[in-house]
C-alpha cells in the first residue's frame, strides 16, 4: 500500500516507541526469567509510551510478544517456563502508536553462546541487512528478496519459506507479502511511503516447518534451531529509512 508523505512522521513516532520497547526488553533476556515475565514487561513498557500492544488479542493470539526458543521460529506463545543458559531466543513484538503499527523481531542467545548458534544469528541479521540495502523507489520487491536469499544460500542455511514480510501501516499486516527467496527484477514496484515490515526467518536445515497443536508455535521440521530479525522500514523518495533501528 502507497500513503500520503504526512503519514512518515506517525510512522517514525510509531517505530521510535517500538524500538526504545526492544532496548528494555532485550536487557531483560537472561537466565531464569520466563515468557510470561517477559511478556508482562513489553505490554507494561509498551502502554507506558501511550501504545497498544498490536499482537495481543492479534486473531485470538493470547500475548503481547512473541517468545521463540531454539528450532522455535516464530509466534511462540510466552510461558511459566524459565529460559536457561545457551539458549537461542527470537522475540516479536508490535505496537500500535496513534493508529499507526510497528513491528520487529530480535534475536539474543543467553551466554555461554555456543559458535553455531551464534553464527545462525549473525547470517540472520546480515540478511536483513542485505534485504534493507536493496530497498529504494523503483525496485521490484523480488530484488530485496534476492538479496535476503543470496546470504542465505551463501552460508548454507535454509529459509522459511511459509511466511514471509509484509507490508505494514494503519494494519499489522498489508500488501505486498514480501518473501524471503526470490528473483531479482520481479514482484510489485517499491514507491515512496510505502512502509515494510523484512523479516528473514533462517533455520541450521532445510527451512521447513510445523505448527504445533496450538495453532501458533511454528517449528522447524527437522529440529534445528532457527532465527528471526525484523525490522519496519519507510520507503522514502531517494531511498529507505528503518523506522525500528534496534540493531546496528
Amino acid at each position: 500500500m502507497v500513503y500520503d508523505k504526512t503519514v512518515l512522521k506517525h510512522m517514525r513516532e510509531a517505530g521510535k516507541r517500538l524500538t526504545k520497547v526492544i532496548f528494555e526488553l532485550r536487557e531483560a533476556v537472561v537466565p531464569g526469567v520466563t515468557g510470561l515475565e517477559l511478556d508482562a514487561l513489553a505490554e507494561k513498557k509498551i502502554r507506558a509510551l501511550d501504545s497498544v500492544p498490536s499482537f495481543l488479542g492479534y486473531e485470538g493470539y493470547p500475548a503481547s510478544v512473541c517468545i521463540s526458543v531454539d528450532d522455535v521460529v516464530i509466534h511462540g506463545i510466552p510461558s511459566k517456563r524459565p529460559l536457561l543458559p545457551g539458549q537461542l531466543v527470537s522475540i516479536d513484538l508490535g505496537l500500535i502508536y496513534d493508529g499507526w503499527n510497528s513491528d520487529a523481531a530480535f534475536t539474543v542467545i543467553i551466554p555461554p553462546i555456543e559458535e553455531n548458534k551464534k553464527r545462525l544469528s549473525d547470517v540472520t541479521l546480515e540478511a536483513l541487512k542485505h534485504g534493507v540495502q536493496a530497498v529504494r523507489p523503483g525496485v521490484r520487491l523480488g530484488t530485496v528478496s534476492s538479496a535476503i536469499q543470496k546470504v542465505a544460500d551463501d552460508a548454507g542455511l535454509g529459509i522459511v519459506r511459509d511466511f514471509t514480510g509484509h507490508g505494514i501501516g494503519r494494519d499489522m499486516h498489508e500488501d505486498p507479502p514480501i518473501p524471503n527467496y526470490g528473483r531479482p527484477n520481479t514482484g510489485p514496484v517499491l514507491k515512496p511511503y510505502m512502509f515494510i515490515a523484512i523479516e528473514p526467518m533462517l533455520t541450521e536445515g532445510s527451512g521447513c516447518v510445523v505448527i504445533e497443536d496450538d495453532g501458533w508455535t511454528v517449528r522447524t521440521c527437522d529440529h534445528t534451531n532457527a532465527a528471526h530479525f525484523e525490522f519496519t522500514l519507510a520507503v522514502t523518495e531517494d531511498g529507505v529509512e528503518v523506522l525500528t533501528p534496534h540493531v546496528q
